[in-house]
């Protein structure tokens, strides 16, 4: 990619970390809300609550294993940005380096 297209894929990048980083975080509010009532319910100690609380945990969970798997797209995403952008500077400095006039 030349020119302009660089700035085009550092554009979609940061779209792609930002909608990932909003998505984290939605599942981290949902995580707290939930831990905030697991709490009160483990503290409650009344029998319905308790056995509420096994249902609720295995939401948790099920949120930790989504926050993982965006964190591990976004390591996986961000690695190949900078192999692309890296791969990019080269062939650009090459060019640079094929077009320099001769030294005298």
């Amino acid at each position: 990619m030349e020119g302009n297209g660089g700035g085009e894929l550092d554009g979609k990048v940061l779209q792609t970390f930002q909608k990932s980083f909003v998505q984290v975080q939605h599942i981290l509010d949902q995580n707290r809300l939930l831990i905030n009532e697991i709490n009160q319910n483990h503290e409650s100690k009344v029998p319905d609550n308790l056995s509420r609380n096994v249902g609720l945990i295995r939401e948790l969970n099920n949120n930790i294993k989504k926050v993982v798997h965006l964190y591990s797209d976004l390591s996986s995403n961000f690695s190949k940005s900078v192999d692309v952008n890296s791969s990019e500077g080269d062939s650009r400095s090459d060019a640079k380096k094929r077009t320099r006039p001769p030294t005298a």
